[in-house]
This record gives C-alpha cells, structure tokens and sequence, in this order.
C-alpha cells in the first residue's frame, strides 16, 4: 500500500460523513440523494463530501454534464482505500 492511498485513509477516517459516503458508494454508482439516504446525512453535507473527494481522487462523476441526477462513482484509489476499512 503507498503513501498516497494511506494518507487518503486517513483524511476520509476522520470524518464520519466521509467515511459513510465512501462505504455507500462501495455498493455501486450513486446519486448524491441516494448517498446521502443510504448513509442517513443531509444532502449538504453529502455535496460537500464529494467535492471533497473529485478533488483527492477518491470518487468521479461520471456524468459531469448533467445539472440533475448526477452519478457518482468509485475510482480505483477509492477502491484500494474501501479496503483498509474493510480490514
């Protein structure tokens, strides 16, 4: 395991939205209502875990265009940090 994804481990494992998100997600693609349902948070702070992770590389959206309804999905380095916490 490298540097990065522990270091991802540990932003996400600090924050209890984030790591809710994360492990909501691991069950397929997802729309942020869907996350924020599924891990029982409001959908504010569900846009805001998101943001979070486009920017460390943990989740895309895969369908960017779109103002509604947008799908979000794991990234491999998402995957290898779903991992550890399965560990």
């Amino acid at each position: 395991m490298d540097d990065k994804t522990l270091k991802v481990f540990a932003y996400i494992k600090i924050s209890s939205y984030r790591e809710k998100a994360l492990k909501s997600l691991e069950n397929g693609n997802k729309t942020p209502t869907q996350i924020a349902n599924d891990a029982d948070i409001r959908l504010s702070h569900i846009s805001k875990v998101l943001r979070e992770f486009k920017e460390c590389g943990v989740a895309v959206c895969i369908n960017e265009e779109e103002r509604k309804n947008r799908i979000y999905k794991l990234t491999p380095l998402g995957r290898d940090v779903l991992e550890i916490f399965d560990d």
